[in-house]
C-alpha cells in the first residue's frame, strides 16, 4: 500500500481520482447495482471502477484511504495520514464519532494541496 510520497508520483493515478464519490455513492453503484440509473452513472461490469477517497474514522487516530472499488472488490490503495490541525478539524466537524466518512472541507483542500502542489 502507498503512502502519501508515493502516491504524489503516480500522475495518472492521481488523474483518474473521482473527488465526488462518497462512501454511500460507491455502495450504491457498485453494491446496489439496481440504483446505478437514479445517479446518472451506470456499471456495466467488474472492469467498470472509480478511484476515491474516504476517511476512516473507527480507530483513534483517522486515516485517509484511496480505494479503488468495482462491483467486485475494493481495494486500499493508498493510506495517508493527516497533520494534526486537520485531524482536529476532521474530528470536530464529525463530533468525534467513528465512521466512514467522505473527504470534504479542509481535509480535501489539504490533499488536493498535497496532489498537486506539493
Amino acid at each position: 500500500m502507498m503512502h502519501l510520497h508515493e502516491l504524489k508520483q503516480q500522475k495518472d493515478l492521481i488523474g483518474s481520482i473521482d473527488w465526488d464519490m462518497t462512501p454511500e455513492e460507491a455502495v450504491t453503484l457498485y453494491l446496489e447495482w439496481g440504483n446505478n440509473w437514479a445517479h446518472g452513472h451506470v456499471i456495466r461490469s467488474k472492469a467498470d471502477f472509480s478511484n476515491y477517497f474516504v476517511v476512516y474514522a473507527w480507530d483513534a487516530e483517522p486515516v485517509i484511504y484511496l480505494i479503488r472499488r468495482n462491483s467486485e472488490d475494493a481495494e486500499e490503495m493508498a493510506k495517508i495520514w493527516m497533520p494534526a490541525d486537520i485531524k482536529d478539524w476532521f474530528l470536530d466537524s464529525i463530533g468525534h464519532n467513528k465512521g466512514v466518512y467522505a473527504v470534504a472541507g479542509r481535509v480535501r483542500e489539504w490533499l488536493e494541496k498535497e496532489l498537486y502542489e506539493g
